[in-house]
């Protein structure tokens, strides 16, 4: 049996994963991330999180094959150095240099977004395919796009960007700078933000009272269940939005799979049977018969894990 680390990289948490040839995490470790501080603290500690995941597992390193990294930013994944991640603060680090003069294996660095696509693809809900597209719906919209089997990155490893697409010109002002990106209207925290404007405009609506301690991505879904008419037009209005970015992404790839994640996603069939409606009446391809399924993404966190585990042997096919 073969064993590999994957370590998710977060601006929160480090997490690091022994995970098996069949895709199977063993044992998993965590530690806090303790941002911002330098490139090569925070390295140390991933090198210690795998060698507690490793304990954890019954094994020894040198029972490890290799070890890969995902990390959010711009990542150089065939030198294994960081060029840029403003969430970490680093730039031009060579995080897997870093590592492995610890652990002494073979380690492999790759954007966060692209590991995560990368393990639905393997072990998830887009297993089986040869051309995929994963999106994230969290904090931003996150984006990974595998094209004959592989990651696809671009000639700069600033690829797959999805979030960051225009679909509303001169729209709300984005973190990147533009506005209108998919991101602003599709995330959780546009969402939030969308719901927020639509209580201030009608403070008789279900929201107020459902609310709790604060505005949840949940909220808008709940009170729309609850029979509240603003949360309706909230729900309708993001799946709008969430629709024509999607459709975007599947006239440009056509992937046999698009698989979405995050939290927004168990909101189940209530996001997902009007959002494949919308969809189908706007790709360009829906008098074909051959179109792309639209599935929930089923690793969740455990998708950076295991696709990071498993970049070697993508990088070994490339």
């Amino acid at each position: 049996m073969k064993y590999y680390i994957g370590i998710d990289l977060g601006g929160t948490n480090i997490a690091a994963g022994v995970v098996d040839e069949h895709f199977n995490i063993i044992a998993k470790a965590s530690v806090p991330t303790k941002r911002p501080r330098p490139c090569r603290e925070i390295c140390a500690d991933m090198a210690a999180v795998s060698l507690e995941a490793v304990k954890a597992a019954g094994l020894t390193i040198d029972d490890i094959d290799s070890v890969g990294v995902g990390s959010p930013g711009t990542v150089n994944s065939e030198t294994g150095v960081i060029e840029y991640s403003n969430n970490l603060d680093f730039y031009n680090e060579p995080v897997a240099d870093y590592i492995a003069e610890v652990l002494k294996k073979p380690v492999y660095v790759e954007n966060d977004a692209n590991a995560a696509a990368y393990g639905e693809f393997i072990a998830g809900s887009a297993k089986g395919a040869h051309n995929a597209v994963c999106i994230t719906l969290g904090t931003g919209v996150g984006g990974g796009i595998i094209i004959d089997d592989k990651i696809y990155s671009g000639f700069n490893f600033a690829g797959a960007e999805i979030g960051h697409m225009v679909i509303e010109v001169d729209g709300p002002e984005c973190t990147c700078g533009r506005r209108g990106c998919f991101e602003v209207f599709s995330s959780a925290t546009g969402l939030i933000r969308m719901t927020k404007e639509a209580m201030d405009s009608d403070p008789a609506s279900k929201m107020h009272e459902m609310m709790g301690d604060h505005i949840s991505g949940r909220l808008a879904f709940n009170a729309m269940r609850a029979g509240d008419e603003s949360a309706k037009k909230v729900v309708d209005k993001y799946i709008k939005y969430l629709a024509a970015g999607i459709a975007n992404t599947i006239n440009i790839f056509q992937p046999e799979i698009l698989c979405i994640g995050g939290g927004v996603c168990n909101e189940g069939d209530a996001l997902m049977v009007p959002l494949r409606e919308a969809v189908k009446e706007q790709v360009y391809s829906k008098r074909s018969e051959k179109n792309t399924e639209i599935v929930r993404a089923s690793l969740g966190n455990e998708a950076g894990i295991i696709g990071a585990a498993f970049l070697g042997l993508q990088r070994q096919k490339g």
